[in-house]
């Protein structure tokens, strides 16, 4: 049989200079974003478009903003029956409702509640306290039921609704990051929006390591109050500075607490975490956002982490688990700390 795989020798006659820094990028829109894929070295435009359509497949899968997914089937028969769905979907869901039942801030069921603020959309308002305890009662995630043999998820009451969506990004990001290792692309950048994936090593830098910003939460996007100099690894960042309510001289950010119905009091603007997997850095954003602080020996319980940058709203910024040679400062208006990992933050 003959072969009908492309080779780079046939579409590519003449030799690429530094082949091994040649870039190629695409901008695509999916997950409610733009999205920016970029692969190194002798990717080619397929590479990107089949990284582009696992991501559509999976939203078409995970969203819950449209009127068919698994997940909304899900969510219709609240209350009803259970619901079989994919592996990708009960993987996912099974991984979002042990996360939520660790009581850390996230809560995979906590959609009623922030469709009752829908703050970052037009008809955004503040509810009224009725409202929000009727809401309260929807997100308990010990009302799902997971039957790992059927593959199903059951809402045990009306109204109850899964969203995935907190953790959907860097799940989806890895995967891509298989795709891409399974046709040897030796370094990329996957920009899925608020997570990004540096894949392999840099190699515009000969030191090997990926340059990453950590955005300054006052200035526009792009702008950065520091740089670190990391191995391939994701930074997924969690902020209040982007999506907000202003009503009756208060300003509401879009971060719920499942505690009160209300969004979180704090007094950060933002935390950034490096890890290895993306969902890891989706999931701790959560934990050390809900926190408020670094957490004593987060670093060291959590093996997948290189560590987190805190930016609190009065400019100061707490850094953990990076020495101070992996980050150069561009902002000095920020007050600068290296916290120590045992070090514990009185409240």
């Amino acid at each position: 049989m003959e072969n009908q795989t492309p080779l780079w020798s046939n579409d590519h006659p003449q030799i690429i200079n530094q082949l091994a820094q040649h870039a190629i990028s695409k901008t695509y829109y999916g997950l409610g974003t733009n999205i920016v894929l970029t692969a190194f070295g002798s990717a080619s435009q397929r590479d990107l478009d089949d990284a582009y359509a696992l991501i559509a497949r999976y939203e078409d899968i995970l969203t819950v903003n449209r009127d068919h997914s698994e997940l909304m089937a899900v969510n219709q028969a609240a209350g009803k029956c259970p619901v079989q769905v994919s592996y990708a979907s009960y993987h996912l869901a099974k991984k979002a409702i042990e996360i939520s039942l660790e009581d850390n801030g996230f809560d995979a069921l906590i959609g009623p509640l922030v469709k009752l603020w829908h703050i970052g959309f037009d008809d955004a308002h503040v509810p009224s306290e009725a409202e929000i305890q009727e809401r309260l009662k929807l997100i308990d995630p010990h009302d799902v039921e997971l039957n790992d043999d059927d593959m199903t998820i059951f809402l045990k009451k009306p109204g109850m609704e899964i969203d995935l969506g907190a953790i959907a990004k860097g799940y989806i990001a890895d995967r891509i990051r298989d795709l891409w290792r399974s046709r040897d692309i030796r370094a990329g950048i996957i920009d899925l929006g608020g997570n990004i994936l540096m894949h392999g090593t840099a190699p515009k830098h000969q030191d090997g390591l990926w340059r990453i910003g950590v955005q300054d939460p006052s200035a526009k996007r792009g702008q950065s109050i520091l740089v670190a100099a990391l191995p391939e690894c994701s930074a997924v960042t969690s902020g209040i500075y982007e999506r907000h309510l202003q009503a009756d001289g208060q300003d509401y950010h879009h971060i719920i607490d499942p505690a009160t119905g209300h969004p979180r009091k704090t007094q950060l603007a933002g935390v950034t975490v490096f890890s290895g997997l993306s969902i890891t850095g989706e999931i701790e954003t959560g934990r050390l956002f809900f926190a408020g602080q670094p957490i004593p020996n987060w670093v060291k319980d959590h093996p997948d982490v290189m560590g987190a940058v805190f930016v609190d709203q009065n400019r100061h910024v707490k850094i953990v688990g990076l020495k101070q040679d992996q980050v150069r400062i561009l902002d000095h208006s920020y007050d600068i700390e290296f916290v120590a990992e045992s070090t514990t933050i009185a409240d």
